[in-house]
């Protein structure tokens, strides 16, 4: 099993379509064999700030979810321009 925690920071302008963006690749996500759990959440405190919690079932589920259609239109093309802050911390379970 492996563990995603990623935290991302937007412009205020962009948080609204970024929270768009996240709900849709949230949905697709969850629908790929390999992926356990996928879930989103927005800061209350700081609405620009978003985090991803990502467990899928193998290092093969992560390769295959970043190489799916709905990560490139979503991520790559939607969300990645649009950083200003990205932290991610790939763990396993103990």
């Amino acid at each position: 099993m492996l563990i995603q925690s990623i935290h991302f920071t937007f412009a205020s302008k962009d948080a609204d379509t970024i929270e768009a963006l996240f709900r849709q690749l949230r949905d697709a996500s969850r629908q790929e064999p390999g992926v356990i759990q996928f879930d989103v959440g927005r800061s209350r405190d700081r609405p620009d700030v978003f985090a991803l919690w990502e467990v899928y079932r193998d290092r093969e589920a992560l390769d295959a979810h970043l190489a799916s259609e709905h990560y490139q239109r979503l991520v790559a093309n939607g969300v990645r321009p649009l950083v200003q802050e990205r932290s991610i911390e790939r763990v396993v379970p103990i």
